[in-house]
């Protein structure tokens, strides 16, 4: 039921607010939006959810730092930290190759890949502000980056396709 509210939420700024502005530039930025809006959703449903009705309650909880030591659960051997680190390079893959396409395909490398470091710096800050089970961690940043990265990789090699689709769609 809590994620009911965020996913509501979610759905009304989407129809009122967001497919009206993208509906009006044409199809093909109404599909390709549209597609980041669901994958950010699905982002914010794995990392964050719920937020809305965990709002009342992120002064009740002590805020626990991110863990600055890079792949200390790899090195230490704790946990499933290959699962870890290769959910976290496969949810930022769609980020990198998705971003470029929503800039009027003008997004270079650098735009891309400092675009996904933000939203996981922001992802891995809000954790355990809305939540105080969970921890942020810069592995995790580092693999959502590279995955940003390996995104933007095979944006690269499927442009000329992906181009053609989606002047097609005009």
């Amino acid at each position: 039921m809590k994620y009911m509210v965020d996913f509501t939420a979610l759905g009304f700024l989407y129809a009122f607010i967001f497919f009206r502005r993208w509906k009006s530039k044409g199809k093909d930025v109404l599909f390709v939006n549209t597609l980041m809006y669901i994958y950010l959703s699905f982002v914010l449903y794995f990392t964050l959810m719920p937020v809305i009705t965990a709002l009342p309650f992120v002064l009740n909880h002590p805020y626990t730092p991110m863990n600055l030591v890079p792949f200390i659960d790899v090195l230490a051997g704790r946990g499933d930290f290959v699962r870890q680190v290769v959910l976290n390079v496969i949810m930022t893959v769609p980020f990198g190759f998705l971003f470029p396409l929503t800039q009027n395909r003008a997004a270079k490398f650098s735009r891309t890949v400092f675009f996904c470091f933000l939203m996981s710096l922001g992802i891995e800050l809000l954790q355990p502000l809305i939540n105080g089970f969970r921890s942020s961690d810069v592995t995790d940043l580092i693999t959502n980056v590279i995955g940003g990265m390996l995104g933007y990789g095979c944006y690269v090699m499927f442009k000329p396709i992906l181009f053609w689709t989606l002047d097609h769609l005009k």
